[in-house]
């Protein structure tokens, strides 16, 4: 993984990544997996990478949100009901390459949407989720969290704040600790089916972990950081394209 060609490069952009996804609550999986699609990282370690990226960075990011009170715990329960044992059953699934990089080229079209704050407005008045949404929501994202090696935060995120059954501060504490647990269930799916890390991946964790403990304190506490949401933007969309016609 560290032998690539760009290496340092990769390295140089992974903390930026990390600190804008942990300034809203996020892991930053689907960022790291529109890396590692950028600098042509073998698939198969993709999935479990991220993930592992994605556990560490948005532990982070749930401390500061939690630490400033902005978590909501009768908002997340009726998402992570259904979304860890998903999570675990996705993580388990191995899928075609092919298939693989067309539907995580999907998947992040929404994280592009999210940063450009085309969807997800926050908005005053704050409905109460009901238990049925929140398992069927928690339970697709869920899966597609351990399918493809995201955390799912960045869908839940717009879709709480689409169907206003939170604020701002509330979505990203709540889509921070429902990434801990999706990212934590589909690595242990991913372990279950034989997957080991390598030393060099916590090479990537500690590089990461240092964007996502500023991002999270920046972030918890208020940061406007526009500017590098669009240039984060850019990166996905080339990424997208990349993933579709490659």
């Amino acid at each position: 993984m560290l032998h690539n060609e760009y290496i340092y490069l990769f390295l140089l952009i992974l903390p930026i990544v990390s600190f804008l996804y942990a300034s809203v609550g996020h892991g930053g999986a689907s960022g790291y997996l529109a890396l590692m699609a950028l600098f042509s990282f073998a698939p198969e370690t993709m999935k479990p990478t991220a993930l592992l990226l994605n556990l560490f960075v948005a532990g982070i990011s749930f401390f500061y949100y939690y630490k400033e009170g902005h978590f909501n715990k009768n908002l997340f329960i009726p998402f992570a009901i259904a979304s860890i044992p998903l999570a675990f059953l996705g993580g388990t699934i191995e899928i075609d390459a092919s298939i693989y990089k067309k539907i995580l080229a999907i998947l992040l079209v929404f994280a592009i949407l999210k940063m450009l704050n085309v969807f997800g407005k926050e908005k005053e008045d704050i409905k109460k989720v009901r238990l049925w949404q929140g398992l069927v929501v928690g339970g697709i994202i869920g899966f597609f969290s351990g399918l493809i090696g995201i955390g799912g935060g960045i869908i839940l995120t717009p879709i709480i704040l689409l169907l206003h059954w939170g604020n701002m501060k509330e979505a990203a504490a709540v889509s921070a600790l429902f990434i801990w647990v999706n990212s934590a269930s589909g690595l242990v799916g991913q372990i279950s089916t034989g997957v080991h890390f390598e030393i060099e991946t916590f090479v990537l964790v500690a590089i990461a972990l240092i964007g996502g403990v500023l991002g999270g304190y920046y972030g918890s506490k208020k940061i406007n950081n526009q500017k590098l949401r669009y240039i984060l933007s850019f990166v996905l969309a080339i990424a997208c394209l990349k993933l579709f016609f490659a």
